[in-house]
Parts: C-alpha cells; structure tokens; sequence
C-alpha cells in the first residue's frame, strides 16, 4: 500500500520552549520536522519534560535551515548546517548557533518520542 502524507498536516504537533516538532506517522516511518528559535537548548527547552539528563533519541536527520551544535556525553562535537545530513545517536545535548532559526527534518522514528514525558 502506498501512503502519501503532507507535513503541513501533520498527524500531530509537540510545542515546547523555544520550538516545535511537526510528526507524520506512516507504516514504517515517523518523520519529523523540527524547529528551533534562536536561543533554543535542548537541555534548557526539553530536558524538562523528558527528565533525561541527555538525550535518549537517535536522530536521522537533513538541516534545511540555521546551524546546530551536537555535544555528546562523551565530550564529542559537531556543527551541522544546510544541505548537511548527520546521524546522531542517543547521548547529547544540542543548541541552536547564531540568530538564525533551525529545521531539521528527522527520518530516524526518534520523532515517535521526541519532547514526550517519559516514566522512569
């Protein structure tokens, strides 16, 4: 079966400080996109409401816009921009760099979870 969705309707929205993720939900694939205001953190903007003391989701993802800073818990960094794709895995914290806003579209599924409370 063939499954064509658009992300300007989304199957569902999760508003959180400083951003928004936009989730498509289709057999085999969660897609999200993501966007992050200048400013934005996500151990200031999501830690809160996952209570993780880093992030737990690995992402897929493509920068369509802004630059993003990935730290792991290791100490490890990367910047990523426009036009880049990057895999990052469960571990790390990441901010927006410079004033400009941030999408990046996620094909891991880590959007399934993304911004949800957890109970652990």
């Amino acid at each position: 079966m063939i499954e064509v969705k658009s992300i300007d309707k989304p199957d569902e929205r999760r508003d959180f400080m400083m951003g928004h993720l936009e989730v498509c939900h289709l057999t085999g694939l969660t897609f999200g996109v993501a966007t992050f205001e200048p400013g934005w953190r996500w151990s200031a903007s999501i830690k809160p409401i996952v209570g993780t003391e880093s992030c737990q989701v690995h992402h897929n993802g493509f920068v369509v816009k802004g630059r993003l800073r990935l730290r792991m818990n290791d100490g490890t960094e990367a910047e990523v921009g426009p036009g880049e794709v990057f895999v990052c895995p469960p571990g790390h914290d990441a901010w927006v760099v410079g004033n400009e806003q941030v999408i990046v579209y996620d094909f891991a599924g880590g959007a399934a979870e993304y911004g949800k409370a957890r109970d652990y």
